[in-house]
């Protein structure tokens, strides 16, 4: 099957077709045409398998401008939150919606602002309920939501301030949940806040076999100089290399770009807005 068999509206296929997206995925096969149908989703898939398009698509789709907030999205992070907010900026370019992320560590006033317009809001469980508390979030023409990557939200003690969002919705929606594991506590959130969800379980996506692995024995003061060679050798369009501490990571970057390798460091030691930009 492929994008233009699934009914998505043509804007959004346009949009597909701009990011280079030449058929579905395991997940958004599965998913998407249950997805599109209003269906609740339990969807066990891994991070980077395509998931993103699978409650992008129709919540673009469905949602109608200038009706206030309509599709809420709930991720662990910032930065997760970031970059589905991206994606669904990229998805949408043909299908004009407004989009407002909320998340912590920046000033609460402009998300207060945009939230009076947003038909979409991304954010995290922490900030959104701060909003909940203040009155600044209209909850009551949401129609669908988002639960990603929800056993990273578990992990880190969201659940609470999860049930307390949902509670807060209305009753009649669309809600689709995404986990990499589906505990005990996961699937009772899906008892209790779900209706008839789908289950679908997306394979692995990385095909192990075509992945090669190296292994280079060189003294420590060797290395950075090999690292830069075979980025020149290989020219790899995206690379993600691993430092043992944050000094290293920052001696690396710092190399690499001196080298006109554009590379950046990211580590704990830097703010969650040095993080994002």
């Amino acid at each position: 099957m492929n994008f233009e068999e699934m009914n998505i509206d043509k804007e959004i296929l346009e949009a597909i077709k701009d990011m280079k997206f030449e058929k579905p995925t395991e997940i958004q096969e599965k998913s998407l045409p249950p997805a599109l149908l209003g269906k609740d989703i339990i969807a066990q898939s891994m991070t980077g398998s395509g998931k993103t398009a699978v409650f992008a698509v129709p919540i673009i789709q469905f949602v109608e401008r200038g009706k206030g907030m309509q599709a809420l999205v709930l991720a662990p992070t910032r930065e997760l939150a970031n970059q589905i907010s991206e994606q669904f900026r990229k998805m949408s370019r043909h299908k004009k919606v407004r989009i407002c992320e909320v998340f912590g560590g920046v000033s609460i006033e402009p998300q207060i602002h945009d939230l009076r317009t947003a038909e979409i809001v991304i954010g995290t469980p922490g900030r959104m309920l701060d909003h909940m508390r203040r009155g600044t979030i209209n909850f009551r023409g949401v129609k669908m939501l988002v639960l990603d990557e929800a056993d990273r939200m578990l992990d880190m003690g969201f659940i609470d301030d999860i049930k307390d969002i949902v509670s807060a919705l209305p009753k009649k929606r669309q809600t689709m949940l995404f986990s990499a594991t589906i505990p005990d506590e996961i699937m009772y959130i899906a008892r209790r806040y779900m209706s008839d969800p789908v289950r679908i379980m997306a394979q692995r996506h990385v095909e192990k076999h075509k992945l090669k692995q190296v292994y280079y024995d060189v003294k420590s003061e060797y290395k950075v100089s090999l690292l830069l060679h075979l980025i020149e050798k290989e020219n790899p369009s995206l690379a993600i290399v691993f430092c043992s501490t944050r000094t290293t990571t920052d001696i690396v970057a710092n190399h690499l770009e001196q080298n006109g390798v554009e590379a950046k460091a990211i580590h704990g030691g830097l703010t969650q807005s040095r993080r994002t930009t």
